[in-house]
């Protein structure tokens, strides 16, 4: 039942990235988002995945905590990308 639990919070919080991600792509705009907190979200998932893997417990929840781990990731990596094309739009206005 432990395992069940975990599996429905992961995936709870699974369905929310891959949105961030897609409004990240869409908006091309760093607006309401944090690099603090998406990086505390990725040190939660490895702390995750390092004690499943130290407990020796490889099953499925593991897969779901890689998935959400690099979906996360890739929220990240977008934000510093839309920064940069704002940065760069803003260095063109002033120009």
């Amino acid at each position: 039942m432990v395992k069940i639990c975990e599996c429905i919070m992961l995936i709870c919080f699974g369905l929310s990235w891959p949105i961030s991600v897609y409004k990240s792509i869409v908006s091309r705009s760093t607006k309401g988002k944090s690099p603090f907190f998406l990086i505390a979200i990725i040190t939660g998932y490895i702390a995750g995945i390092a004690g499943k893997l130290m407990g020796g417990d490889i099953s499925y929840t593991l897969v779901l905590y890689v998935f959400n781990l690099l979906v996360v990731s890739t929220d990240l990596i977008l934000y510093f990308v839309n920064r940069a094309n704002e940065r760069k739009a803003a260095l063109l206005d002033v120009q």
